[in-house]
């Protein structure tokens, strides 16, 4: 009972700690950001104890409480909802019930968490889902693809594929009755870096090229070439999202080698032969003029870590630094940013970079925005920023797809 209430105390002086964290002027509904942010600085916090000291990895932590907010697929008056398998891979359908004398548009939605953390099952994203299967009159596929550190990079990547080409098969998109012209894929924060390099390598596959109608990424980290981005500066300490918290989590993507989240820190994590991936994400080039501000562009330094991750040269974990003949044939695309969010430059350089390849692209900036909104618009939180992001998306896909 001791160490119990040892822990809850420390638990409330860092609680107490962090709610006083500053945190930018202008976001709306400041004391529920203030609350959510401290929280989970305080988890990050206890996470990394409890991993020091050899009781859980740092992910499991966070894990167990993101569960908590998992739902069961319980249909409505509108739409059926059902957790079903793609080629072995959990998905949950909803289908609308009303009649439709047409064919339907479809929606793949693949989820945030760092590759490491969530579901489509959490109940911010099945309202999301479910609202978008209404609305849209759409079949909706959310992808529950398996997470590190278990299940390491490619397997995560390869999961959200092998779902996506099953259901592009056309027995699959006529069991749905799905329009074959009128197919988008979507996703936020990591969900965003796999929706967005799955379209790039659908492109690139003859069976499956021009599938997709429309892709839409929602403040997404597309590129780990280089880890010190204005935005990474700026926002190192959140809120919501800070830099150490998503290089720990994220590197769980690739190994459990500590050297790697040690050198990405200092930025001096990629590998010799690296180099020409620098000038496809270089912020000084693609970065508006605003975010810029006083900062000075350096490279990041090549070759410092004893063992050489060659992984990080697989555009499939950076979609942001593959050359403008491969970006020029995407589809449509949607992209969300929001200004307090350390992912930001990740999505306004590749907003730059599609608009210059040619490829039509909607943008919605949100000045007052933090990271990882959607996942707090439900109860406890009803964060309304996450409420106006998903109105925003919504209508999007209700005016293009």
């Amino acid at each position: 009972m001791g160490y119990k209430t040892l822990c809850f105390g420390l638990t409330c002086i860092l609680f107490a700690y962090f709610i006083y964290v500053p945190i930018p002027e202008n976001i709306d509904e400041p004391w529920k950001v203030r609350i959510v942010d401290a929280v989970i600085k305080t988890t990050s916090l206890t996470a990394m104890l409890f991993e020091n000291i050899g009781l859980m990895g740092y992910e499991k932590l966070f894990s167990t409480l993101v569960k908590l907010d998992y739902t069961q697929p319980i249909s409505d008056e509108n739409v059926t909802v059902m957790d079903t398998t793609f080629t072995d891979i959990p998905v949950r359908l909803y289908l609308p019930k009303r009649k439709s004398e047409r064919q339907r548009p479809a929606v793949i939605f693949i989820h945030g968490g760092a590759f490491v953390l969530g579901s489509c099952r959490q109940a911010p994203l099945d309202l999301l889902n479910r609202l978008t299967a209404n609305k849209l009159d759409a079949v909706v596929v959310g992808v529950d693809y398996r997470l590190a550190p278990q299940y390491q990079f490619p397997t995560p990547y390869e999961d959200v594929i092998s779902v996506v080409k099953f259901f592009l098969e056309d027995k699959t998109l006529a069991e749905y009755g799905v329009d074959p012209t009128r197919i988008c894929i979507s996703g936020d924060s990591s969900g965003g870096t796999l929706a967005a390099g799955v379209v790039q390598q659908i492109q690139n596959d003859p069976e499956f090229k021009n599938k997709f109608k429309a892709q839409a990424l929602i403040y997404p980290g597309l590129q780990l070439v280089d880890i010190s981005m204005p935005s990474h500066q700026e926002y190192e300490h959140g809120p919501v999202l800070s830099r150490n918290m998503a290089i720990e989590l994220g590197c769980l993507y690739l190994t459990n080698d500590k050297a790697l989240s040690q050198a990405i820190r200092k930025n001096q994590h990629m590998p010799h032969g690296s180099g020409h991936l620098f000038k496809l994400v270089n912020w000084s080039t693609f970065l508006p003029e605003k975010y810029r501000k006083q900062h000075v562009y350096t490279e990041p330094v090549l070759g410092r870590l004893n063992t050489s991750f060659s992984i990080l040269l697989d555009n499939r974990l950076s979609p942001l630094a593959t050359n403008d003949s491969q970006l020029q044939n995407l589809p449509l695309t949607y992209v969300v940013t929001c200004q307090h969010d350390i992912l930001r430059d990740d999505g306004l350089i590749y907003v730059s970079r599609l608009r210059n390849a040619g490829v039509k692209v909607s943008h919605d900036h949100i000045e007052d925005g933090v990271h990882g909104a959607l996942s707090f618009m439900t109860l406890p939180v009803y964060l309304q920023l996450g409420i106006r992001i998903k109105d925003k998306y919504i209508n999007w896909l209700e005016e293009n797809l």
